[in-house]
């Protein structure tokens, strides 16, 4: 509120002559000293305008901090408590009222107790402010604040005692963020992802699935070869069981020497004899060879993306390279001298996969060259504490605008029907998941190489 002063006394001159002396004099007090008290008071005057004005301007300095405190706690997204040492609300911000549904009246003089839903809050504060020191504040905190409606308003505050110059504590600030939308969302978020995943494995195993069709016609071939030998063997070994028990009988029979003797060489028993060894581990051979097929189907078609093991990277440029050539790929040479042994960390069939379809790809890439055979070479070497794969054929390349789009899901080159789009997207994924990189790029010498790399088991 701003004040006046009273008027200011005219002191230009001295007072005017008492009854009992001369004018402009005082009893005992010369003009000279007269006119010094005049100068004192106007001294005093004008210290007192310089005051006042000091004071009204002190004032509409406060009344603008203090709008400008109100303009800040207004504006505030984050809510605000303060409460004394007793744990009495003092002020609060726009923020904190909209959250709970109260108004500031109701909240002013309320315990900060009460305002908590749940005992745990309570705890969690005192645990707070006990280990609170000048130089260790502003802890965080969980907290769960009761609405109007008696809901529990989850939020994250930052609690931060009031200290006095004394050192003493006088209170306490907290300074928080309402968590309901954020646990929500980053529920969602955790949904979202989970289902990502799963769609993410379910392509895979598409991809797989698909790469493994194409392998049919080359594992029945496969898998005849052995189960012939097997097959023919076992008919051998029945052909042979029936002539050692037409001889065993007529031993058991006490035929006569002579008479064994000739049955002896017409059922060639003595070839059967040395016959039956080769006969025996022909068998088993074939049946070997027969289950290594199908546990080699087995481990290529399992989805097992977490499975991480020491893989030989020379076996399994083996078995891709086999299963490729016996598959629905054109013809090719493949050009590969088996480098050192190394060992990556992975699975087995997610690396198996990468591989084939890398090669697959290059297959039906260099058949498209007309005139010309498909040729694919591959070499490997060691780098540190990595292993780089490059492949490449003897293909038309890959188109320069292509190259920047190549690893992107659903994109392809090839004719409709021929191509997902998905095996280098899915094979990008498995590399990156195994902690390598994979790479394409037109070879100088013509044809499309890609270039995989992969950390070395320590």
């Amino acid at each position: 509120m701003a004040r006046s002063l009273p008027p200011r006394p005219s002191l230009s001159a001295p007072p005017a002559a008492t009854d009992a002396g001369q004018p402009g004099q005082i009893e005992g007090v010369d003009e000279s000293t007269w006119m010094d008290v005049i100068q004192k008071m106007d001294e005093v005057y004008s210290q007192l305008v310089l005051d006042e004005i000091e004071l009204e301007q002190k004032n509409t300095e406060l009344e603008q901090s203090q709008q400008f405190i109100f303009s800040v706690l207004s504006a505030m997204s984050d809510v605000l408590l303060v409460c004394d040492e007793h744990g009495v609300i003092e002020e609060t911000n726009a923020a904190l009222r909209e959250l709970v549904g109260r108004s500031d009246a109701t909240l002013r003089g309320m315990l900060f107790h009460d305002l908590l839903a749940d005992e745990a809050s309570g705890e969690s504060v005192r645990q707070v402010l006990a280990n609170a020191t000048p130089s260790r504040q502003g802890e965080a905190v969980e907290l769960n604040l009761l609405d109007a409606q008696g809901q529990s308003v989850p939020v994250d505050a930052n609690c931060t005692p009031r200290i006095a110059p004394n050192g003493r504590r006088v209170g306490t600030v907290f300074v928080g963020r309402p968590t309901a939308e954020i646990k929500r969302a980053f529920h969602e978020l955790r949904t979202a992802h989970e289902a990502l995943k799963r769609a993410q494995q379910q392509l895979l195993h598409s991809e797989k699935m698909a790469s493994l069709g194409r392998l049919v016609a080359g594992v029945a071939h496969e898998l005849n070869n052995p189960i012939s030998f097997v097959l023919g063997n076992v008919h051998a070994l029945s052909r042979y069981s029936d002539r050692l028990r037409t001889y065993l009988e007529a031993v058991h029979a006490d035929e006569p020497p002579a008479r064994l003797a000739e049955m002896r060489s017409k059922l060639r028993i003595e070839h059967l004899l040395n016959d039956l060894p080769s006969l025996i581990e022909g068998t088993l051979e074939g049946a070997q060879r027969t289950a290594d097929i199908v546990n080699g189907l087995k481990r290529f078609s399992a989805m097992d993306p977490e499975a991480r093991v020491p893989v030989l990277l020379n076996d399994v440029i083996e078995r891709a390279i086999h299963w490729v050539s016996k598959g629905t790929a054109p013809s090719f040479e493949m050009k590969w001298t088996p480098g050192p042994p190394c060992t990556v960390t992975g699975s087995a069939g997610q690396l198996q996969q990468v591989l084939m379809n890398l090669l697959q790809n290059a297959c039906d890439a260099a058949a498209s060259r007309a005139g010309e055979s498909p040729v694919l070479w591959i070499d490997t070497e060691q780098d540190g504490s990595r292993v780089r794969l490059r492949l490449r054929d003897n293909g038309p390349g890959i188109p320069s605008e292509h190259l920047t789009r190549i690893f992107d899901p659903f994109f392809t080159t090839k004719p409709v029907g021929k191509g997902t789009g998905l095996g280098l997207s899915i094979s990008y994924g498995i590399v990156e998941q195994h902690g390598g990189t994979l790479s394409a790029r037109n070879h100088p010498d013509g044809g499309a190489e890609f270039t995989l790399e992969l950390p070395l088991t320590e």
